[in-house]
């Protein structure tokens, strides 16, 4: 879900520029709790190692945004400049889906630069970043090094877990990811979560001198613009939300089952394979070549 899909997610995009978001605003109590202002990270922008024509910059912001003088943490940011700049709006902002790895912004954007219709990339400077915990930002460290990480991955079943023996083993497994996850970043883990990365993003905003927000999500991304439309009603210019999450599932359902089981994508996908093939069965091999000659 959170890979960037060639001839999907870019088809909204072209309409970032112009479409309002309209989203009722609910931001919790918590957000006017704030003891001391947040200061807004400057960003010394420089060109990226390893994506060329990119610009790389690194965002301090506090690791608990009610204590914003307290404890900070880094934020991995990447940009690609508006080709023409005489005509730039402003940055967009992308957030490719996720959570985890997948949701590294800074890898994701140089693979998907070249989806953006040509139109974005003359008027925006194009934005990402990776998310608190995440990447090349303060990241969630849960093994001391690869082998013990290969040491714990060799017991979980490859692929999806069959039978009684693999789900055990399965459910085992990531239960003890967790125990290992909590022990090594238990702090960090308590301010990881969609509003501490959506108040990060408003930081982000402010740091690249938008006054509102332009911004792309794409699947749990969708959920991320959500939150930020809720917490940030006011500060929201454009927002395309691309395979959105439903917000409801994801927030009531068991947090412990991944993106795709929350959305009962498991399902919708096998019903999905059960009705090509049922059609393929209909028609001659000419036209389907998985045809047997019988739905």
């Amino acid at each position: 879900m959170s890979a960037p899909r060639k001839g999907l997610w870019w088809k909204g995009v072209a309409v970032a520029a112009a479409v309002a978001c309209a989203v009722p605003a609910s931001a919790p109590a918590s957000a006017a709790r704030r003891s001391a202002p947040v200061t807004v990270p400057p960003l010394a922008w420089r060109p990226c190692a390893d994506a060329p024509g990119f610009s790389c910059a690194t965002a301090r912001v506090p690791l608990d945004h009610l204590r914003p003088d307290g404890r900070t943490i880094e934020l991995a940011v990447i940009r690609r400049r508006a080709t023409d700049p005489d005509r730039r709006v402003g940055s967009l902002f992308f957030n490719p889906g996720g959570p985890g790895n997948a949701a590294a912004g800074t890898a994701a954007l140089p693979a998907a630069y070249g989806l953006f219709p040509r139109e974005l990339r003359e008027r925006f400077d194009i934005v990402s970043w990776d998310p608190r915990g995440v990447g090349r930002s303060t990241a969630v460290r849960c093994f001391r090094s690869a082998e013990e990480f290969t040491a714990w991955a060799e017991r979980v079943p490859d692929g999806f877990p069959v039978g009684a023996r693999e789900q055990k083993a399965w459910t085992s497994a990531f239960a003890e990811l967790g125990r290992l996850c909590e022990r090594r970043a238990p702090t960090l883990l308590r301010h990881v979560s969609t509003a501490d990365t959506a108040r990060d993003l408003d930081l982000l905003r402010r740091a690249v001198g938008d006054r509102k927000l332009s911004y792309l999500g794409v699947s749990y991304g969708t959920f991320l613009g959500a939150t930020y439309a809720n917490l940030f009603p006011r500060k929201v210019r454009a927002m395309v939300l691309d395979g959105n999450v439903d917000p409801v599932r994801w927030v009531r359902m068991n947090p412990e089952l991944p993106t795709e089981l929350r959305q009962t994508a498991d399902t919708g996908s096998a019903r999905t394979l059960s009705r090509f093939l049922e059609l393929c069965g209909r028609t001659t091999r000419d036209r389907c070549a998985f045809s047997a000659g019988t739905p």
